[in-house]
Parts: C-alpha cells; sequence; structure tokens
C-alpha cells in the first residue's frame, strides 16, 4: 500500500494526528516516514521512543499536520483560495479584528459572517460523512474506486479508476510488472494516469536523483523517457529542480 492509500484510507483521528500505527511501526502520512517501535531515536542530543519521535518528525519536517492538509490543492480540501487565507490566520490564533486589518476586507462582522459559513460547511461535511458511511452500507454495485495521489495538480475526470481498470491497464502496458518494461505509452489520459503511477513504485520516496540517474531509471522502462518524465511531473508525481538537476517523488 503506498502513502496516498495509507492517507485516503485513515480515519479522521488518524489523519489529525498525521500518523498511523501498525503493529511494528508507525508511518507518516503526510510523507511515508516509517518509524519502527522499540527502536530509541535521538533528536537534538534527546533520546525519543518512537511514537514520541513520530511527533518530532512532523513538527521539525512537515511544521504541523493543518499546515499540511491546508496546502493541499484545492480539488482535495474544497476550499477556495480565500477559505483557505482565513483558515491560516484563524489557525494562528488571530482576532476577528486582525484578521479583518490583515485582510483588508469589509469590517469585524463581515469576518464574523465567514467564520459562520465556514462552520456550516463543516456541519454539511459531516452530514455527508454520515451519508456516504451509511450508503456503503447498502450500495453493493458501487465500483472499488482507486483514490487520487496526494499531490495531484488537477483531479478531474480522468481519476475516476477502478481497482479492476487499473489491473487491466497495468496488464496491458506493463505485462511483466515493475521489473519490466511499458509497451507503449497509453493513448488515453486515464490509462496514462494508471502507467504512470504504477512506474513511481521504482523510486524510493527519500532519494533525490540527478538528471542522469533519473533518465537512466526511465529509459530502463521506456526508450522515450523524456516523454514519461514530462508527464510524471505534469501529473504531481515529481517534482524537480527549476535547473532540471534534481528529481524527487513529492511527498
Amino acid at each position: 500500500m503506498d502513502i496516498s492509500d495509507y492517507f485516503w484510507n485513515a480515519s479522521l483521528e488518524e489523519l489529525k494526528r498525521g500518523y498511523i500505527q501498525e503493529s511494528d511501526s508507525y508511518i507518516c502520512l503526510l510523507c511515508g516516514e516509517n518509524i519502527e517501535k522499540g527502536i530509541i531515536y535521538p533528536h537534538e542530543g534527546i533520546l525519543y521512543e518512537a511514537k514520541r519521535y513520530m511527533r518530532i518528525h512532523i513538527e521539525s519536517t512537515h511544521q504541523s499536520v493543518f499546515k499540511y492538509l491546508i496546502g493541499l490543492d484545492k480539488k482535495l480540501t474544497g476550499l477556495t483560495d480565500h477559505q483557505n487565507h482565513l483558515l491560516h490566520l484563524f489557525y494562528q490564533g488571530k482576532s476577528d479584528k486582525e484578521v479583518q486589518g490583515e485582510m483588508g476586507i469589509g469590517s469585524t462582522s463581515t469576518i464574523r459572517h465567514h467564520r459562520f459559513a465556514l462552520k456550516e460547511k463543516e456541519r454539511q461535511a459531516k452530514t455527508f460523512l454520515a451519508i456516504m458511511e451509511l450508503l456503503k452500507e447498502k450500495d453493493q454495485c458501487a465500483p472499488a474506486f482507486i483514490p487520487p495521489h496526494k499531490t495531484a495538480k488537477m483531479v478531474d475526470d480522468r481519476y475516476a479508476v477502478t481497482e479492476k481498470e487499473q489491473q487491466e491497464t497495468i496488464k496491458k502496458f506493463l505485462p511483466e510488472g515493475l521489473s519490466g518494461c511499458l509497451k507503449k505509452f497509453p493513448p488515453k489520459e486515464k490509462q496514462r494516469l494508471i502507467v504512470l503511477r504504477e512506474i513511481t513504485k521504482r523510486f524510493e520516496s527519500n532519494v533525490i536523483y540527478t538528471e542522469k540517474e533519473m533518465n537512466q531509471l526511465l529509459n530502463e522502462i521506456y526508450d522515450d523517457y523524456v516523454i514519461i518524465r514530462r508527464y510524471l511531473i505534469e501529473y504531481g508525481f515529481l517534482d524537480r529542480k527549476s535547473d532540471g538537476s534534481q528529481y524527487w517523488l513529492k511527498k
């Protein structure tokens, strides 16, 4: 299971704390960092047990779960840029007057109205979640969809991928699996998304690759490695330095 699967399958409480607990480790839902239980971890001259060290990892690497979540694409959060800015300021503990002054909009009553609108959005979200949970118990015909990766730049119809479609596409274009080559680059956007997601499994999450290393890895998969590299970036799987000298998996 990759980090996006862990993320989307996590409970609300697990998302809030930013990690899940497995039998022998803690896994960061934000980047996939695995902290093994039973090991003492050093940090700035102090030793910590695994669970506490996972919280330190989140603070030092991501600042906070709130900051990470609110930084996700608006297609994943459902927030407008305006709402995102407001929530940032509210999280900082600013008063309505301070928020109004910083944003330069309306009056303090305007900010209170925005707070009310956000609470209304929260109530609607809770109701919708309950409806969907109840639906799961009755809807036996619903296909099993593959959740989008967290770093997706634009979530649209291309991401409506079922488990069956994923298996069929991988079998068609990567018949030998991850160890084999790509037969051809898929013509359809949805198929490309599936294949690209599979290709990313060849990369290590905490490794920074030089351009030469990245090209070599991709060339082992497909002759036209440039097009694979371009689409991996376009779909939000890879990130790189502006000069193209280094590449890494987005988290």
